[in-house]
């Protein structure tokens, strides 16, 4: 996954920067909590320096937006104690494929906003790309004091290996994620596959954060126990419909259907908060419940079931596009957007599109 995973790069009708309206809007709605996770560690005694890392920071104008508010709330809270005010050290980090050129050719830009925003005492703030993956040491011990990831967590290490299993695989027929139809065993393994993870995902941090350092994570999740159900499930069943309208035209071989699985998972909150207090190295201070509403891919405007569709089929082909051309080759992507724009447009159902926000503080 590390080597295959990317939002697509640049700034073109197909890039990741022009179609994350979703993740810029959940990032916004979770900015409350991540406010107060900043005005909580402001009481405690700063660092001369602050250290941030957003984990999976991708590219274009979601990229920014989180350091743009931790860095500043923090200068603020400092002018008004009177206190001095710190420098910031900040690292992006994503997997190597992520387009960095782009996130550096705007960082003059977003030095200068910042400048202009927050008066000529704040700062200096240093920023660098950390290209890897989180389910791996990314940082120095004891080196993070704020930790802020968001849309990226839903993302698994790989796909869960009883799926994959070249002797004895688990076939999840005619499906490209977990499903009504799929196995119990199938939608066991993304189940374990995420505790695995998430729970390597905190141990990892727990190295890199000291004690009182704080994280807040948003990703996608559930409020459903079901993990079946058209909240989680409804676009990838709609992705399958489509590739099963590929395989009947003879344009992808239905073993190649078969042999792709998703490395996607959406908890639910239960979940979480069982691996964390399993992993035992964090407290967990808030959660809480982003739900958007089904179209709120368009932006906040109102618009008909197949424009709609376009734009979400835009905003999901952004996402997967180098993990589908990885597996089916590149001449599938086309007639596969448009048989899904084409699904979405003829069905009535609507789901909220549900993130769960998490703060979480490094024990002693």
């Amino acid at each position: 996954m590390e080597q295959i995973l990317s939002m697509n790069g640049g700034s073109g009708e197909q890039s990741y920067a022009n179609n994350s309206i979703g993740q810029s809007t959940c990032l916004s709605r979770s900015m409350p909590l991540i406010k107060q996770a900043v005005l909580d560690f402001c009481c405690t005694k700063l660092p001369e320096t602050v250290t941030i890392a957003d984990l999976g920071c991708s590219s274009g104008p979601n990229t920014f937006y989180a350091v743009s508010e931790i860095t500043g709330i923090i200068y603020e809270r400092c002018c008004q104690l009177g206190r001095s005010a710190p420098e910031f050290r900040v690292f992006l980090n994503d997997l190597p494929g992520n387009d960095f050129n782009t996130v550096f050719q705007s960082l003059s830009a977003f030095q200068e906003k910042l400048r202009e925003e927050n008066g000529p005492g704040f700062g200096p703030l240093y920023v660098a790309g950390v290209p890897g993956s989180f389910y791996g040491r990314l940082f120095p011990l004891k080196t993070l004091h704020f930790v802020h990831s968001s849309s990226s967590l839903h993302w698994l290490s790989q796909v869960p290996p009883e799926l994959t299993d070249k002797a004895n695989p688990l076939i999840n027929k005619w499906k490209i994620f977990i499903s009504k139809t799929s196995q119990p065993a199938v939608i066991s393994s993304y189940l374990t596959q995420f505790r695995k993870d998430f729970s390597l995902f905190l141990k990892l941090r727990s190295e890199e954060v000291p004690p009182e350092g704080r994280m807040v994570l948003t990703f996608r999740g559930r409020t459903t126990a079901d993990p079946t159900s058209d909240e989680s499930c409804l676009l990838w069943d709609y992705l399958g419909q489509a590739f099963q309208d590929l395989v009947a035209e003879g344009l992808v071989e239905e073993e190649r259907l078969d042999t792709y699985n998703t490395p996607y998972y959406e908890p639910h909150p239960e979940e979480i908060q069982a691996e964390i207090e399993k992993e035992g190295s964090f407290t967990l201070d808030r959660l809480e419940v982003v739900a958007l509403p089904w179209d709120s891919v368009n932006g906040g405007i109102k618009d008909d079931r197949a424009m709609t569709a376009k734009r979400m089929a835009k905003a999901i082909r952004a996402v997967n596009q180098s993990m589908f051309r990885s597996h089916f080759g590149p001449d599938i992507l086309d007639p596969l957007f448009h048989r899904f724009i084409e699904i979405m447009a003829a069905d009535t159902k609507e789901v909220e599109h549900v993130s769960l926000v998490i703060s979480l503080i490094k024990k002693a």
